[in-house]
């Protein structure tokens, strides 16, 4: 048996990271109270029947700034969906990416 002393990684792909400075950057500029973040986040995955614990993390990003109308909840569908087929469409070890993509592939 071997013991690692290494601490576990906080997050498993680099999106949840991503997830997670979002919240708390929009936090900081005043989008929403922590109050109001832990009250969407718990209502989120108290509805759910188990699965990712930040997918419920992304979905209550997406619910608190939708009812606080920070986003265009249509838009934010469109781009969700054109995100999918690109990495459904992206050939496995290449980036994915939008043709309207304003970060070129590296």
């Amino acid at each position: 048996m071997t013991i690692s002393n290494a601490p576990e990684a906080p997050f498993a792909e680099p999106w949840q990271a991503q997830a997670f400075a979002l919240t708390v950057e929009l936090h900081r500029q005043g989008a929403f109270t922590w109050p109001q973040w832990s009250a969407a986040l718990g209502a989120r995955i108290a509805a759910a029947d188990g699965g990712d614990y930040y997918e419920h993390w992304l979905a209550a990003l997406e619910t608190i700034l939708a009812a606080k109308g920070l986003v265009d909840t249509e838009a934010l569908a469109a781009l969700k969906a054109d995100w999918e087929g690109a990495y459904r469409d992206t050939p496995h070890g290449r980036p994915v990416t939008l043709p309207s993509s304003p970060i070129p592939p590296r």
